[in-house]
C-alpha cells in the first residue's frame, strides 16, 4: 500500500540547492519512494531565529510505501549525510527535511507530528507546497487558501536556484 506525502526542504548553510539536489537523488533512488513533483526553489527570510542568512526552501510530492516513521528515519539519514548538525532550534542548517503531510493522516507522536504543526503559519512552506499540491487539505483549509491568509510574508521564487536544482537533479517538477 502506498500513500502520497509531501516534504519540505530548507537550508541556509553551504549550498542549499546542491543539498536539495543530492536529497532528491537519494529519495528518487530509494525503492519505496517515487518522486511525483518538485516545486521551485524559494528564497525566504529566517523564521524564529532572525540573525542568520536567508533560507532556500522547496517542497516535494512523493508516493511511498514507507510508514511515516520510516519516512522520517530516511529524511533524518539524508539530513545527516548532508552534514546537518542539530545545535539550536530554528538555527542555521545545511539541510532540513520535514514531513509536511502523509496522506490524509494526522499523526501526533513524540518526534513526529503530521501535518507539520506550524505549516499554516509559514509562507516558506506553503508557497512551494502550493505550487505542487494546492488542494491538499490542512485541517479544513486547502494549502492554497492557507497561503492567501499569510500572503504578506516575504517569500519569493529563486529562479537561478531552481535552474541549478533541475540541472543537478532532473527530477520531475510541477
Amino acid at each position: 500500500m502506498s500513500v502520497e506525502a509531501t516534504l519540505g526542504l530548507g537550508g541556509n548553510l553551504g549550498d542549499p540547492v546542491a543539498a536539495f539536489a543530492a536529497a532528491l537523488v537519494r529519495l528518487r533512488d530509494h525503492a519505496a519512494v517515487e518522486l511525483k513533483a518538485t516545486s521551485s526553489v524559494w528564497r525566504t527570510a529566517p523564521w524564529g531565529k532572525l540573525d542568520q542568512p536567508e533560507f532556500r526552501n522547496m517542497a516535494v510530492l512523493i508516493e511511498t510505501s514507507l510508514s511515516a516513521e520510516y519516512l522520517l528515519a530516511l529524511c533524518l539519514v539524508i539530513e545527516r549525510e548532508s552534514g546537518r548538525e542539530r545545535r539550536e532550534r530554528w538555527g542555521p542548517r545545511t539541510l532540513d527535511i520535514d514531513i509536511l503531510t502523509y496522506g490524509s493522516e494526522t499523526i501526533d507522536r513524540p518526534g513526529l507530528q503530521v501535518p507539520h504543526p506550524r505549516i499554516a503559519e509559514r509562507a516558506f512552506v506553503l508557497a512551494p507546497l502550493a505550487e505542487i499540491a494546492p488542494v491538499i487539505m490542512i485541517g479544513d483549509r486547502s494549502v492554497a487558501d492557507l497561503l492567501v491568509a499569510i500572503a504578506s510574508q516575504d517569500a519569493g521564487r529563486d529562479e537561478d536556484g531552481t535552474r541549478r536544482l533541475h540541472a543537478a537533479s532532473p527530477a520531475q517538477s510541477a
